[in-house]
């Protein structure tokens, strides 16, 4: 008896002790299968240089193709992650081509952050313990089908259409199936699949959702692997076994990645220069002789968690502490910006009064930061609703929280939370006695000055601030732009495609490969500094266009393939244009700004542009971009910069880029 059918007796048994009716055997499940021999030894030499990771593939994982085939595709997958659905018609693909030669595995990886995934993947293996292979993979095609509907409820659902009783979809939901999924987390760690999907082809890793022509590539290595072995005496169907032998219980040693630098903290008794200029959000009374700026994002969890700290300051402060506000809206918080504009709205029409109140509200619902729920917070606290309604859809105070932030990161305070008390900078949701300690030693300072004739408030804060940096305070030493002592001397190796857009030399001594996303506002903010680097530095840099579109921003990836089809079109000659076009407008790349963004390039079909667009053509080289960086070991965000293979992250000023680029021009 197989470990399905022992599996499919079990469920049986369970069902009966119930009270519950089983489903009918199908016709195959009826047949008694002959157990296959156990694979001869093979003591022969390993086939080629290939690092393989040795995994146990038996019948207790589901599986299509032939138990005998010559190439088994091991794939560790996650229900909910996206690019685990993107790579399954790539998978149909392969199956088609290669047929009985082709056996794929499945493998569970449910990552932490996609909370439906787990009981996902125990409903697909309580239809794999009912209906066999079969039944799992109707329930895998059923739920990359409904991706974004996992929850508890649509799972029961799911569960009925593929035929499972109640009894065995609740187990499975309860967890009947755990100790399975976690045997595969497990295995996943230890053969060193840190992401889905992740691909072990006869033991050959391939990470990611990669374009068919990558699979072919590796596919093609252990076919040949197989016939290596089988031309040594292994018997067909025992070439996975064979190959086993030589590969290793770990992953394949990865480059060593530079540890990240130490974190630079403010410099604890450094002031900065943080001048209040206009009429901004306060608590707390005007001529205190403290005031506190806090830098803050409505969506931060941390924001959230200094508030009672703030409170309990304001508590034993009540006298000396003016708290003012000012916004850094962080871009990977996409209700941030709206609950800020909500926020200023409600400070220009009702004041501190109904800021603050809005402010609360916001606050005790930062999960529930919608359109709908600003409104009615807003009702509650007595507003204009036609105006507040009118400044959100038309973004009216876009310009000043975005003002606040340029303020921030020119203070070095690009996280948030992040605290000023007169001008000395206190980072992160810290306790209390943190802030006592920098407010006690300023009250100190700032008596001192009204000893001295100062008056206590704006005259007194000014006068505290006036002479401090403009610029970050941090302990220790700066990291050295000087060529010799590169900030990251760690090169990545990451190839460039030839079929990337790019401008400058057209035989360079330095390539200069920027992974952008086109909803990315810093991305944006770096545009204007490579038209600049290009024009200084293009008669001996490449600059290339590579694609990292972040899974939180929902239109970058479709802009993304729609810039590779602009290039295919048009070539190098007229494919800057379009990202210049996209980074202007990104509040407004949905699929028909695309298409009108296309139609102002010359050269562009648009029946074609659609086209494109419909079918995903160029998801997979999308995909690649992103593979890639995670291929080398890298981890970023955008924009980054790989100068020469060396990665420099952000926004930087161009002072950055141009040290990095003449230190690599040095070498």
């Amino acid at each position: 008896m197989t470990r399905v059918a022992l599996n499919r007796a079990l469920l049986l048994l369970l069902l009966a002790a119930c009270g519950g009716t089983p489903p009918p055997l199908t016709t195959a499940e009826t047949v008694v299968e002959t157990p296959r021999a156990a694979p001869q030894a093979y003591d022969g030499p390993a086939p080629d240089g290939v690092d393989r990771v040795r995994i146990a593939v038996t019948d207790a994982q589901p599986s299509r193709g032939p138990a005998t085939a010559p190439v088994t595709i091991v794939a560790f997958s996650d229900f909910q992650c996206p690019f685990c659905s993107r790579v399954a018609p790539t998978l149909d693909r392969i199956v088609e081509q290669y047929g009985e030669e082709v056996r794929i595995v499945w493998r569970n990886l449910p990552l932490d952050f996609h909370e439906n995934a787990r009981p996902a993947a125990a409903l697909a293996y309580a239809a794999f313990v009912q209906d066999g292979d079969r039944g799992f993979w109707r329930a895998h095609d059923l739920l990359f089908e409904n991706q974004r509907a996992l929850e508890r409820n649509e799972l029961v659902g799911y569960g009925r259409r593929l035929g499972l009783g109640d009894q065995a979809i609740y187990a499975a939901l309860g967890g009947a199936h755990d100790a399975v999924i976690e045997a595969d987390i497990e295995l996943a760690g230890r053969v060193g699949a840190r992401g889905t999907p992740n691909f072990f082809i006869n033991g050959e890793q391939l990470t990611g959702a990669q374009p068919f022509e990558s699979f072919v590539g590796v596919i093609e290595r252990a076919r040949a692997a197989a016939r290596f072995v089988r031309d040594r005496g292994v018997l067909p169907g025992d070439e996975y076994a064979a190959l086993m032998v030589h590969a290793s219980e770990g992953p394949p040693p990865r480059p060593e990645v530079p540890p990240a630098p130490a974190r630079r903290e403010p410099a604890p008794a450094a002031v900065s220069n943080l001048p209040l200029q206009g009429n901004l959000p306060s608590r707390g009374p005007a001529d205190a002789l403290i005031t506190l700026v806090l830098f803050s994002d409505f969506e931060c969890p941390f924001c959230g968690r200094l508030e009672p700290t703030l409170d309990a300051l304001m508590q034993r402060y009540p006298s000396e502490l003016r708290i003012v506000w000012m916004n850094n809206p962080l871009p990977f918080h996409q209700n941030a910006m709206p609950a800020a504009i909500a926020a200023h709205e409600a400070f220009l029409q009702g004041g501190d009064t109904a800021f603050w109140a809005m402010h609360e509200r916001i606050f005790n619902n930062q999960r529930a930061i919608t359109r709908a729920n600003l409104e009615q917070w807003a009702g509650e606290v007595g507003l204009n609703l036609t105006q507040f309604r009118a400044a959100l859809d038309g973004s009216t105070h876009r310009s000043v929280i975005e003002a606040q932030q340029v303020i921030a990161r020119g203070l070095g305070a690009s996280g948030t939370p992040s605290s000023f008390i007169n001008g000395r900078n206190v980072r992160g949701a810290q306790p209390e006695p943190a802030f006592v300690s920098v407010i006690d030693e300023e009250l100190v300072r700032a008596r001192a000055d009204v000893a001295r004739g100062t008056a206590p408030g704006p005259n007194l804060y000014t006068a505290l601030t006036a002479g401090g940096a403009t610029e970050p305070q941090f302990v220790g030493p700066a990291p050295s732009a000087a060529p010799s002592a590169p900030a990251n001397d760690h090169d990545y190796g990451i190839a460039v495609p030839a079929d990337a857009p790019s401008r400058g030399a057209s035989s360079p001594r330095i390539v200069v490969q920027i992974f952008s996303d086109f909803q990315c506002p810093f991305c944006s903010r770096a545009a204007p500094t490579v038209d600049t680097l290009v024009n200084e530095y293009g008669s001996q840099v490449e600059f290339v266009f590579r694609h990292y579109p972040l899974p939180f921003h929902n239109n970058a990836f479709l802009a993304a393939e729609a810039a590779v089809e602009v290039h295919a079109q048009v070539g190098d000659a007229g494919f800057w244009r379009f990202p210049d076009l996209l980074f202007a407008n990104q509040r407004a790349l949905a699929r028909a700004d695309l298409e009108r963004y296309a139609q102002q390039i010359a050269g562009v079909n648009l029946q074609r542009f659609r086209r494109a667009l419909d079918q995903r053509t160029h998801q997979a080289r999308v995909q690649s971009d992103m593979d890639a960086v995670q291929n080398a070991g890298a981890r970023i965000g955008t924009p980054s910069f790989f100068i020469n293979g060396r990665l420099t992250q952000g926004a930087q000023p161009i002072e950055t880029f141009r040290a990095a680029i003449d230190r690599e021009l040095a070498r």
